[in-house]
């Protein structure tokens, strides 16, 4: 079996993040839309940073204006996923570019969502899961806001919430309020940290925040302390090489922090962020930690399975996907 073709467990992907570029070109020629300046010559995102690439993500959703919209980027979506070989997916949905954090416009959007990844699961046999995050550098205030629409749509599908945006804007306490709404309504807990934001963001996400899950967290690798606490209480790290090399965070794939953290016991899993965005898919990422590390099939499978154990969905569907997981062992 190749690596295209392993069964795959993704848990940190952007949906709008997920857009192919010719999805979005589409839908600006079918809107009258003049977006041509967040692409390059090719035809693809063009940015030069972190916050170069936040502002060209923001332009590329304006162009996704309604439910109908949304459901057709999750099944293109989806598509690219299920091409890769994941079986099983958590994307990040934010209420605010879903009808602007009103509770009635985001459970129209939800339904349009859900409608295409029930699609996608009979034609494609791809399962997907969503978690709602607050925007960081939007501020608290509509975090809250974000938070409630979260809080009133929590269930089976809606399994999650998070934070995304720019980790260098505030403080993870100033969002404690939004996080401790969507725990009392049962949703499961993530937080982008220790991407820009260096050790203390993981830090202040775990003690603030009280996630069981971090999006991203490699620079916890500059705190060995940190990563002892990580490996300790089995905190599991959502992490993306391919974006993180894409942004500059690391020049290389060999500097790339993901083994050494799983060599001192950090429970890590591997996913694409944005693909588009930053050229990668699940399938280029596992063949490129491959040639980087001499990972094999087993521990790619191994990787797998601390990603579903990880996932937020429930008990059955959790049951469900470790079938096809296994289904596939050797």
């Amino acid at each position: 079996m190749t690596l295209i073709s392993l069964p795959k467990v993704e848990l940190h992907l952007h949906l709008e993040g997920a857009a192919p570029p010719a999805f979005i070109r589409g839908l600006a020629r079918e809107k009258n839309m003049d977006i041509a300046g967040i692409f390059d010559a090719d035809g693809n995102y063009a940015f030069t940073d972190f916050w170069a690439f936040l502002k060209v993500y923001e332009a590329a959703t304006e162009t996704l204006k309604t439910p109908e919209d949304y459901q057709r980027l999750t099944l293109a979506v989806l598509e690219e996923s299920a091409a890769s070989g994941v079986v099983y997916s958590e994307t990040f949905l934010s209420p605010d570019f879903c009808g602007g954090r009103d509770l009635v416009a985001w459970r129209e959007y939800l339904h349009a969502m859900q409608e295409a990844a029930d699609q996608a699961e009979r034609d494609m046999g791809i399962t997907l899961r969503g978690i709602i995050t607050c925007i960081r550098h939007f501020g608290p205030d509509k975090a809250r806001e974000t938070a409630k629409c979260a809080a009133e749509t929590a269930g089976d599908w809606i399994v999650g919430f998070g934070i995304a945006g720019d980790e260098k804007v505030g403080v993870p306490r100033d969002f404690a309020y939004a996080f401790d709404v969507a725990r009392e309504a049962g949703l499961r807990l993530t937080a982008h940290a220790g991407e820009w934001g260096g050790p203390e963001s993981v830090r202040g996400a775990l003690s603030a925040l009280k996630v069981e899950r971090i999006g991203h967290g490699v620079r916890a690798i500059e705190d060995l302390a940190l990563v002892d606490e990580l490996a300790e209480r089995g905190i599991v790290l959502e992490v993306c090489p391919g974006s993180n090399i894409a942004l500059g965070l690391y020049k290389d794939w060999r500097t790339h922090p993901i083994s050494e953290l799983h060599r001192r016991g950090v429970k890590v899993t591997i996913s694409t962020d944005d693909p588009p965005f930053f050229h990668t898919t699940m399938g280029r990422e596992y063949d490129r930690l491959n040639a980087a590390f001499d990972w094999d099939e087993g521990f790619f499978r191994d990787i797998a399975r601390t990603s579903l154990d990880a996932a937020f969905c429930d008990a059955d569907t959790r049951a469900r996907i470790l079938t096809r997981l296994e289904a596939t062992d050797a």
